[in-house]
């Protein structure tokens, strides 16, 4: 659950920008079919292509040698389908590098790669969606159809496998030599140059066995979709191996327009036995396997691997099952021996959150994010030794690089704006007060090259959809990848007349927090009252309240007349463990209770009519309708509950454990939770909506809970989607699905005023 379906939620933000020379475009989309000139916005047309939020670039990178910058770039006359392009800074221009409709076979899907693209979230994207460089920036590793393809940079593409089996999990080892991948739950490797792809990892005649993969809850929970990791040197590889035999069986019924499919679906479930994992090291054929030394207690759960970068030691996170310690393993790759370098210990009565914010240092050192002070901030560790070299009550969001030449480190935060990331920068050797590279105003995203020398920012504001440009060391903007500027030839250039500011504002939850939200109003008329549009998330690891682009959507609604409205409550990310830990052993608690006085301040407005505000979620925002209803009968209007956990022991281990516990040993936590006993108190009308192949969050949750609302005769409307999964995804089905929650409205009365 740790990606959700939210109204077009993006994590950047901005203002309008001052000119400057901008990167050629990749190709001149004011050609392309436009809205006649307009006025309100449509669901038809917020779902059609292009998209209105203009060219989205996906994995933006820079070659090895700084040449180039290479991205994936979605296409005007399809949305979903991205094409690899190239810029070359020599030159100045850009072009398609590969063409996805060109090359591939154009089969379906296996259902390992369709899952593992749910893990993604990138499922309902097609063409290109992932490519590697090689280390010498002369190829590209490219991922399509189940099967590789090597791209030269003059555009020349050769294939290198051609299977009736999907390739998974593909990777170039650092050096170039090899390419990598994962077929029929073994891992494979062969030469660059000439191919013969092998086996190097045994045939388990046990279905449940693999090797190179992430099991379920890594790649749904853990943020790691790894399996296998390539020591610097290209000499060794670190393989994790799975076996899911222990986990218990979910009968998955995908239920679709061509009919039905039953699946037996290993689903690791809050309290039960979760998958063994175990980690070995071994050369490129396989040879000199060594199993590496993971501790006696075989339920732990396998965090992260990394190689240091001289390739001597191999560094294993260890998370245990409660998720209270995390130790970091120093490994003898040679040998599999290890031990502790240091451990992690959450703060009494939280969890460790798991990061991707660390660098190993040439020097053997790490730069590393921890909590331990209560805020995530960055700490320098040479073995012994700790400095830290961010602090305050604020939060670092984003290790984006670390120029170890320079000696400089740069990071995302929320330190001038919890609303608005921005980019800093630290020495570390003197820290001092981190310096703000980008400007004020805007929401930023970044990434950096290799070595740091090139900076890669996406910003975006209320009123401007996501840009993206090359930064230098200071946050000087060079040039444009994507200036994405609004104007007449813009997709979404006709609506600029309509589209309504933002606003935002502060409430204080009943212990004194201060709870951020923000409000998108339609042309309020003197002495009338408008319904509201209700969203929330409510969930940990999620802020939904930013000075980012909110996308169409959200502008639709209010077109139709109705206040848009977001509210985080305690629970959400970036302020930190305090805030966020009283859900802890209590979810649906205190995340009620700050929704619950979002709605009170609302009517406390008189331009808001205190009868019509519906409230509307989607997977845990799903699950906080349904809580926010029981809670309160009577005080809103309506509710729409979207691909719901109902039964908390319906959801899996690594996600409900950390914030709940174990259910065996918590009962009665899990009972108040859960939303299945006091199913009876929901007076309100409720839409109940979910995708019939959901394999995240089953739909045996909202079936467990019609089935307790019909037999106690508790009215309620429900809409089921076959074929689709955790979140519901296609053009028309989306139209279809906007249009059924704002009919579920009309129905019962919540609209707007005439």
């Amino acid at each position: 659950m740790n990606r959700v379906f939210l109204l077009g939620r993006l994590l950047l933000a901005a203002l309008p920008v001052a000119s400057l020379p901008a990167l050629a475009a990749p190709a001149d989309r004011s050609s392309a079919v436009m809205p006649d000139a307009v006025r309100d916005l449509t669901f038809d047309q917020v779902f059609a292509s292009p998209s209105l939020d203009g060219p989205q670039p996906r994995a933006v990178k820079v070659s090895p040698d700084g040449r180039y910058i290479t991205l994936l770039r979605n296409r005007a006359e399809d949305r979903d389908r991205y094409d690899l392009w190239a810029f070359d800074r020599k030159s100045g221009k850009w072009r398609m590098l590969v063409d996805s409709a060109k090359i591939g076979s154009g089969r379906a899907l296996s259902e390992a790669e369709r899952m593992q693209r749910e893990r993604q979230r990138v499922g309902s994207l097609k063409g290109i969606i992932s490519y590697d460089w090689t280390q010498d920036g002369s190829a590209i590793l490219l991922p399509l159809d189940g099967d590789l393809y090597l791209a030269s940079i003059d555009g020349s593409v050769r294939r290198l496998t051609e299977s009736d089996e999907d390739e998974l999990n593909a990777a170039l080892s650092p050096r170039g030599g090899y390419v990598s991948f994962v077929r029929d739950r073994r891992l494979w490797v062969g030469g660059l140059k000439d191919g013969g792809h092998q086996p190097i990892t045994p045939a388990e005649s046990a279905e449940t066995v693999h090797w190179g993969e992430a099991e379920f809850v890594a790649q749904e929970e853990m943020d790691r979709m790894d399996g296998y990791w390539w020591s610097p040197n290209d000499d060794l590889i670190a393989v994790q191996r799975y076996d899911e035999a222990p986990v218990g069986i979910v009968t998955r019924t995908a239920i679709g327009a061509e009919g039905t499919r039953t699946y037996q679906q290993r689903y690791p479930a809050a309290g039960t036995p979760n998958a063994l994992v175990s980690l070995h090291v071994m050369r490129p054929d396989g040879s000199a396997r060594v199993s590496v030394d993971l501790g006696t207690d075989p339920d732990i759960y396998l965090a992260r691997v990394d190689w240091a970068p001289d390739g001597k030691t191999l560094y294993v996170q260890r998370q245990n099952r409660e998720q209270s310690r995390m130790d970091m393993l120093a490994v003898d790759p040679r040998t599999g021996s290890a031990r502790v370098l240091f451990t992690e210990t959450a703060r009494k009565g939280s969890w460790i959150n798991l990061t991707n914010n660390y660098r190993f240092l040439k020097d053997g050192s790490l730069v590393w994010w921890s909590e331990r002070d209560g805020h995530g901030h960055l700490y320098h560790f040479r073995e012994g030794t700790w400095r830290q070299l961010t602090s305050g009550d604020w939060v670092v969001t984003k290790l984006v690089s670390v120029d170890e030449k320079k000696g400089t480190i740069q990071f995302l935060g929320n330190r001038d704006d919890v609303l608005a990331p921005q980019l800093y920068a630290v020495n570390l050797a003197t820290p001092g007060q981190p310096r703000q590279l980008t400007e004020a105003g805007w929401s930023n995203a970044a990434s950096a090259s290799r070595d740091g020398s090139t900076v890669l920012v996406t910003r975006s504001s209320t009123s401007q959809p996501p840009q993206t440009y090359i930064a230098d060391e200071n946050g000087k903007r060079l040039a444009w990848v994507e200036e994405n500027r609004l104007g007449d030839a813009h997709p979404y250039g006709p609506y600029l007349s309509s589209h309504r500011p933002t606003t935002f504002g502060i409430i204080k939850a009943n212990d004194g927090s201060d709870l951020h939200w923000m409000m998108i109003t339609p042309p309020l008329q003197p002495g009338k009252r408008y319904p509201v549009f209700f969203e929330h998330y409510g969930g940990p690891h999620v802020q939904t309240v930013t000075r980012g682009w909110k996308g169409a959507l959200a502008q639709a609604i209010v077109d139709r007349g109705y206040i848009y409205f977001e509210i985080d409550n305690r629970g959400s990310a970036n302020r930190g463990v305090d805030f966020e830990s009283q859900i802890r052993e209590a979810m649906g608690s205190v995340e009620v209770q700050d929704q619950r006085a979002g709605a009170e301040y609302l009517k406390t407005l008189d331009f808001v009519d205190p009868a019509k505000i519906a409230t509307y979620g989607w997977s845990y925002g799903g699950y906080m309708t349904l809580k926010m209803l029981e809670a309160d009968p009577g005080f809103y209007a309506a509710g729409i509950s979207g691909a719901p956990v109902t039964k908390w022991e319906l959801y899996d281990t690594h996600y409900t454990e950390r914030y709940m516990g174990d259910p065996r040993r918590v009962p009665e936590a899990y009972r108040t939770a859960g939303t299945i006993e006091q199913s009876t108190r929901i007076a309100d009308p409720l839409l109940l909506i979910h995708g019939m192949s959901d394999d995240n969050v089953v739909l045996d949750n909202s079936m467990t809970l019609a089935a307790r609302m019909q037999g106690n005769a508790t009215p309620f409307e429900m809409m089921l989607y076959p074929g689709q999964t955790h979140s519901v995804r296609g053009p028309r089905i989306s139209v279809h699905l906007w249009n059924t929650i704002f009919g579920f409205l009309e129905r019962h009365g919540v609209t707007p005023p005439k």
